[in-house]
This record gives C-alpha cells, structure tokens and sequence, in this order.
C-alpha cells in the first residue's frame, strides 16, 4: 500500500508546527507543499513526518520539522531577498525557503550530501536554490552579500567569514550551543557590526566545522 505523504504532510504541519508557535501563513504553505519524504533517505521515508531528526549521512542528521520551522518563521525571508542557507544538507530547509524568497544559495560541504541536493531540488523544479559544495565556515563569498543567512544546524559561534557576508541590516539566524543549553539566535548587521539576542530554546545537530574550538586549560 502506498503511504498517503500528502496526508502525513497535513498532520506534520497541525500536530507539530502549528502547535510550536508558528503561525506565519507563508511559512505553514511552504511546509505544506514540500514533500519532505523526498529528501530523506528511503529506507527512512517512512519516518519522513515525525517530530525528529533523521540521519542524511554519517554525521549529518535534517533538523526535526518543528525546530526548523521556528527558525524560518524567525529569519522571515521575503520575496526580494538573495538567501544563504548554511548546512543544507539534503536540500530540505532549502527547498522551503526558496517559497519565499528571490533566490536561495545552499552551501553543503558534504559531496554526496551537495550532489544529492543538487539532482532533487532540480526533479522537484525548485529552480532558485543554487547547492554550493564548500566549507560551512567559509560560506560563500561569490554571491555575498546576503540579506539573509539560514544556518541548518547547530554552531558553536558565527565564522567572521558569514558575519561578513551579511549586508548592513542583514540578519543571521543560527542555534548557537548544543544540547538542552543550545539558544536560537537572530544577529543582525547595524553599522558594519553584529548585535544579537535569543529568541527561543532550541536543541539541533552540530554541523561539522562550526564548533567552537576546546578551551586550553593549564
């Protein structure tokens, strides 16, 4: 029997992100129309719409449906908007975002990962996302400046590199620690320097690259 994802995909969006405080119209249709089951590996589909993360590759794991739609909801892209989607991993946060913005840069460092994204958002006709391979840290300066930058994971501090990549009055979002501690943060580019507050708890998976580096302590 064929699971019935368009169902699934209705549930996902009134069982888990509705109720997590998301009410931006635009954000709920695009959870609506992007077929997650798509972009998880097969022997995972059938797990495509529960409230968890999934493994995408060793290491690598797409964030749970309702954690990233808080943060879309937060970064609010609009429809003029260049985007840089950080850790795209499968294509996913991708695919969503480019709903609602101009364009979508989604930067994957991952090659299986970046080829995978590649070759789905191109089947699925999501014709403004552009997968870059490259260092998550590093960003990617040769469509800089960005109005936005989406980090699809955990980090330990934002890389100068992304900071800089920002336009005056950018804005950055990113789950900035890990675990139960891990804060949801939106910094944003006032006078050629970041501010930044919280805006909510938020648990996500480390991205390779972006941790903080160990302490030395004597």
């Amino acid at each position: 029997m064929t699971p019935d994802y368009t169902n699934a995909r209705r549930n996902m969006v009134d069982c888990q992100i509705r109720t997590s405080d998301v009410t931006n119209p635009e954000v709920i249709d695009a959870f609506l129309q992007v077929p997650r089951e798509a972009f998880v590996p097969g022997e995972l589909k059938a797990l495509a719409y529960i409230d968890t993360e999934l493994a995408v590759a060793p290491g690598r794991r797409m964030s749970a449906p309702a954690a990233l739609a808080k943060l879309v909801q937060a970064a609010a892209p609009k429809p003029e908007e260049v985007v840089l989607v950080v850790g795209c991993g499968s294509g996913y946060g991708a695919a969503i975002v480019s709903l609602m913005a101009s364009s979508v840069v989604a930067l994957e460092s991952d090659a299986g990962l970046a080829a995978f994204a590649t070759s789905k958002l191109g089947e699925l006709g999501y014709g403004n996302v552009a997968v870059v391979e490259g260092d998550l840290a590093a960003g990617c300066a040769a469509e800089a400046p960005y109005e936005l930058i989406l980090v699809d994971g955990a980090i330990g501090q934002v890389p100068s590199a992304l900071a800089d990549q920002l336009k005056e009055g950018g804005r950055l979002v990113a789950v900035e620690g890990s675990g139960n501690s891990a804060s949801a943060r939106i910094w944003v580019r006032e006078d050629g320097r970041l501010s930044s507050r919280h805006l909510f708890n938020c648990s996500l998976a480390p991205l390779p690259g972006l941790q903080k580096e160990p302490e030395f302590e004597l």
